[in-house]
């Protein structure tokens, strides 16, 4: 028997079909469900003879496909690879799309083309974050507060609820500090467009060495570093620390070149670098945690051990971040135990 969640799943689907027929027009041959993110949007690719479309599914008390169509538009006005809106229900969260294909830079990245694809992507990057207004909505900051929301996430999901752990009233509170100098750290830097998710499950290889851009509909205004970190310190994907420094240390000229952080010293650039991803990496910790307890999905669990590790090697080299680093080595024998037991 159909649970009441699959149940409406199921409808949802079949108002999407019936959309796409009735009203767009399309008699497509077949519906295939995509591999999706951590969100509620659900990911269709409609076959018709001689083409191909991406249906997106985004419940509207989720999700906005309004900001998703309005951030597309503007990107694409920067000549920029965004996903071109062919058909929309504003009110059902249902839209069609351009159909980018299946190689994204999670499948298609190795050691051979690693140098060309992220120096494309970075490329791409200084172009985003370059947009100055997205007509028709205004992106949220990426604050303080919100990033303190973060954190308290984090202690609930990760560490409460998904591996049963409780901090001592000190030990939260010397935590707590550490995250609070992140979260300055992120304030302090230039505030730019921010994706917020500019990762290898998000970025298209395209032909003629066009980069493809997807699930940019939570993007905020907020701190220059977020997106480079995002990239080069994947949570999906892991490059030795040299070649993620010599990436990082390229975006900066290039930045510098586009007469952007002329007065930003590399030393700097990489501490706003290393810090933003903390900040990053304890919020995936989160996501991960969260997706299992509360969405019974598992798949992201494997990911967990390397945002560890990222997490140990960064906050190990600044003395100031001594408690985060104790607080990491503390909770990754149960992290890693736990994963065990749910994989069972």
């Amino acid at each position: 028997m159909e649970s009441a969640n699959e149940l409406k799943v199921s409808e949802r689907q079949q108002a999407l079909a019936e959309w796409l027929k009735e009203r767009v027009g399309l008699s497509f041959i077949n519906m295939q469900p995509l591999a999706g993110d951590a969100s509620f949007r659900r990911y269709f690719r409609i076959s018709l003879a001689d083409q191909s479309f991406i249906a997106m599914d985004a419940p509207p008390a989720h999700e906005n496909v309004r900001a998703f169509a309005a951030i597309a538009e503007t990107l694409r006005g920067l000549q920029l690879n965004a996903p071109e809106i062919i058909a929309a229900e504003w009110d059902a969260g249902f839209l069609l799309l351009t159909d980018f294909g299946d190689t994204t830079y999670l499948n298609a990245l190795n050691p051979n083309n690693a140098d060309q694809l992220y120096h494309l992507a970075l490329d791409a990057l200084v172009v985003l974050q370059s947009c100055k207004h997205v007509d028709g909505l205004t992106l949220p900051y990426f604050s303080s507060s919100f990033m303190q929301q973060e954190w308290a996430w984090h202690k609930e999901w990760f560490l409460n609820k998904w591996l049963g752990l409780t901090l001592s009233p000190s030990e939260e509170q010397v935590v707590d500090q550490c995250f609070t100098a992140l979260v300055a750290a992120a304030t302090s830097q230039p505030q730019v467009f921010m994706h917020r998710d500019y990762h290898s499950a998000n970025l298209m290889v395209l032909p003629n060495n066009r980069v493809g851009l997807l699930d940019f509909q939570d993007a905020f205004k907020g701190p220059v570093a977020y997106d480079l970190v995002s990239l080069l310190r994947d949570c999906y994907v892991h490059w030795p620390d040299t070649k993620v420094t010599e990436w990082a240390l390229a975006y900066l000229a290039k930045l510098q070149q586009a007469g952007y952080l002329r007065d930003v010293s590399q030393q700097d650039f990489l501490r706003w670098f290393d810090w933003m991803g903390l900040e990053r990496h304890l919020k995936a910790l989160f996501t991960f945690a969260r997706k299992y307890v509360r969405d019974q999905q598992s798949s992201y669990l494997k990911h967990i051990p390397r945002t560890l590790d990222y997490l140990s090697n960064v906050s190990g080299r600044y003395p100031e971040l001594k408690a985060l680093h104790a607080y990491i080595q503390k909770v990754t024998p149960s992290a890693l135990q736990r994963i065990n037991l749910c994989a069972r």
